[in-house]
């Protein structure tokens, strides 16, 4: 495989077949592709023992650092399944956010945890980052796996903000 410039590489994620992120990446890994498993530790009980084990963060992911004709070959390799795209096109990721990646699992450790953020229509839920933190919502609309459609009644008029699941919490009521 030829060698490319930094330039011309850009990071991919890549989605995996279901528990094959290991064998993967050590594939991967011997074909010279730059590739990234974020991993944590993890307490795990076994029938007769507790262990410890490195689990993917991120299950059925793996991050690629590959050109456009470096891709495919990443594509035929056993355990890969797709690009992660939109409208059909694989969407490169910023090497930043995955530096930012590394250093969390790197300081943290085992305190790491990825949630998806699982929500239905109509659950309340409240902004725990940004512009509009601390403010409450109903979940008006799903669009996707990363995105939703909140309406704000609690600002005095009915807004809808389009927000990502990572900016969210559930609220739960207690009957009184």
């Amino acid at each position: 495989m030829k060698k490319l410039t930094e330039q011309e590489s850009k990071w991919y994620a890549l989605y995996t077949r279901a528990r094959a992120e290991k064998k993967l990446y050590t594939l991967l890994t011997q074909k010279k592709v730059d590739c990234f498993l974020p991993l944590k530790n993890t307490l795990v009980q076994r029938s007769d023992r507790k262990k410890w084990v490195q689990l993917p963060l991120l299950p059925s992911y793996l991050f690629v650092k590959v050109s456009e004709q470096e891709r495919y070959t990443v594509l035929n390799t056993p355990g890969a399944v797709r690009y992660v795209s939109f409208e059909g096109k694989a969407v490169s990721i910023p090497e930043k956010q995955l530096i930012a990646l590394q250093q969390m699992i790197q300081n943290n450790g085992e305190n790491v945890e990825a949630d998806y953020g699982k929500f239905d229509k109509g659950d309340i839920v409240e902004v725990r980052e940004g512009p509009l933190r601390g403010i409450q919502g109903e979940v008006v609309q799903i669009r996707g796996k990363q995105r939703l459609l909140l309406r704000f009644d609690s600002l005095g008029y009915v807004v809808h903000v389009e927000a990502s699941m990572v900016e969210l919490q559930s609220v739960m009521y207690i009957a009184v």
